[in-house]
């Protein structure tokens, strides 16, 4: 498996086994905060961001990749949309089923590699992502898979930022620490600095979409894999981040992508 980024499989393994054990080690207290969401405002906005993508009056396939603790998969499935959400961390789905139960809701969940996936061509009407991709030692890999997957006409999903480019840009850097500055004057707890942050910058640095401008490079992959159109909304963390959000990571805004298979 390589892409463009040109990633050895040594080092897409060694990734994928950080990212692994780091998630491993938070999911249960990234999981207080996703539960949190589900019973907040928040998840009425996601339902209304995502929904208008959607057809009408169809119960769709959908495949949430990276599902974590089974945000987007529970709140599909709440809608009468049948889910499956892969994971490559096994503790997170363990909370993922875990949450559904409580939820009374359905999705199916499987471990599984996000840039390898185990299921036929065509299987899905749409599929949906979140704050993965950057993650992913092999990204143009994974939108490929994704679009493999993806019916004809079917919908791709993907919410994502720059999350880390300061690591690798001096003028983001000095953005990011002010918004570490405005997080403690309003007394707000700090989403970087209150996780395992050594870790994480770690991680980030391996990772090749950290370097990269995005999401410029989303839109030239997608439209090479063959798309009737790529569409993005760099607004789109107006919508659904709260305001505490808004605060922590104000020089690193969401954004999200559209894209139709052709």
């Amino acid at each position: 498996m390589k892409g463009t980024l040109n990633m050895d499989i040594s080092n897409i393994n060694n990734i994928e086994s950080r990212v692994q054990s780091y998630w491993t080690k938070r999911a249960h207290n990234f999981n207080i905060v996703r539960k949190n969401e589900l019973n907040s405002s928040i998840s009425e906005r996601w339902r209304e961001e995502i929904v208008h993508f959607l057809p009408e009056g169809k119960v769709l396939q959908i495949l949430d990749v990276g599902t974590g603790t089974g945000y987007f998969a529970i709140l599909l499935s709440q809608i009468g949309h049948q889910v499956t959400g892969i994971d490559l961390t096994d503790a997170m789905l363990k909370e993922a089923r875990d949450n559904a139960a409580l939820y009374q809701v359905h999705p199916t969940f499987q471990q599984m590699d996000a840039q390898k996936l185990a299921f036929l061509d065509q299987s899905f009407d749409v599929v949906i992502s979140r704050n993965l991709t950057w993650t992913l030692p092999d990204p143009e890999s994974a939108y490929r898979e994704w679009m493999r997957v993806l019916k004809k006409g079917g919908i791709l999903l993907n919410y994502d930022a720059n999350w880390y480019h300061h690591l690798f840009d001096a003028e983001k850097r000095e953005e990011y620490e002010k918004d570490r500055q405005m997080v403690t004057e309003a007394g707000l707890e700090d989403h970087y600095t209150c996780t395992d942050i050594d870790t994480m910058e770690e991680i980030a640095r391996q990772v090749p979409l950290s370097r990269i401008d995005r999401p410029r490079w989303d839109q030239k992959i997608l439209q090479k894999l063959g798309t009737v159109q790529v569409s993005v909304d760099t607004e789109v963390w107006n919508q659904v981040w709260s305001e505490v959000e808004k605060v922590n990571y104000h020089s690193t805004p969401m954004f999200g992508i559209e894209a139709v298979k052709e």
